[in-house]
């Protein structure tokens, strides 16, 4: 066959994608010129719904239709269920969700050392702010959690410091004795932001945040802790800058050349209370939730 007529031979192929929502289906609509008289409507699935064919179609045509077709669903319906579920690829089904902070109450949480709320802590404007009262304790939550992945979002004031800790003790005389932090702090003007390993996103004092983008104070950061079995991760701002394996022995000499050597139950836990801390400065967190993990 020569070029002219291949050309005059070949087909065009027009595709046209409508979704009420991107959860609806796909549908392809495959055209071919008049002279060769036909449509060809496909749903996701890949089945025909509708053939109108006034002539017959080279073998070719629909083989190559077909291919396109299949690419693009391939490509399209992945996109849409990973932006709709958005859900974290870790070692672990997600089982179900539990709304810590809805804007509006501490249900979730009792204070440490009681079970009363320090005054310090306070629902504004649909963030839970703690305004620097003295006295006023860390809070947990009132329910203890094994593996799961824990998001939130935080801003802390100028200098200031606080953290995030996980499997906690009740009743030790602080939180920190048997639970790992994330740190929460203004790198640019505390003193624990001079180091790498007491900076914010840190696992505090053991392992060092890589690549994180940090905002400044005033904006908000988002963080996400992720625990499954002895695998850790903290995330800040769409990065994971931290990943440990407790128990390790990479994780035991780190453990014996810090101030954790002599605290029995540091890291110990398999399960425990989540912990937001009260260092003494203003802190505000918002949007947390919990994704429980089941192995």
């Amino acid at each position: 066959m020569g070029r002219t007529t291949a050309k005059r031979n070949s087909t065009r192929v027009n595709q046209t994608l409508t979704s009420k929502n991107r959860a609806s289906p796909f549908w392809c609509k495959i055209s071919v010129p008049s002279r060769l008289g036909g449509e060809l409507l496909v749903d996701e699935n890949s089945k025909i719904q509708k053939v109108k064919m006034m002539n017959l179609l080279p073998l070719r045509f629909i083989f190559t239709s077909l291919a396109v077709l299949v690419s693009l669903l391939s490509v399209s319906t992945s996109d849409v269920v990973a932006q709709e579920k958005n859900v974290d690829r870790v070692a672990g089904t997600r089982q179900s969700t539990v709304v810590l902070f809805d804007g509006k109450s501490l249900d979730q949480f009792r204070g440490y050392q009681k079970e009363e709320i320090g005054a310090g802590w306070k629902v504004e404007d649909g963030m839970l702010h703690f305004d620097g009262t003295k006295g006023s304790g860390d809070i947990v939550t009132k329910q203890e959690f094994e593996n799961f992945v824990l998001k939130f979002e935080w801003k802390i004031s100028e200098g200031g410091n606080s953290g995030v800790m996980y499997r906690v003790s009740l009743g030790d005389k602080r939180s920190y004795l048997s639970g790992p932090e994330y740190q929460v702090l203004d790198d640019a003007k505390h003193r624990d932001g001079k180091n790498p390993s007491t900076s914010a996103g840190a696992l505090y004092a053991l392992y060092v945040p890589q690549n994180k983008t940090l905002n400044p104070v005033g904006q908000w950061n988002k963080s996400k802790i992720v625990l499954n079995g002895n695998k850790v991760e903290h995330w800040l701002n769409g990065t994971k800058v931290v990943d440990a394996e407790i128990g390790s022995a990479d994780w035991k000499e780190k453990v014996e050349a810090s101030k954790f050597k002599t605290w029995e139950k540091f890291g110990k836990n398999s399960k425990g209370h989540l912990c937001f801390q009260d260092h003494g400065d203003k802190v505000w967190y918002r949007s947390i939730t919990v994704d429980v993990l089941n192995d």
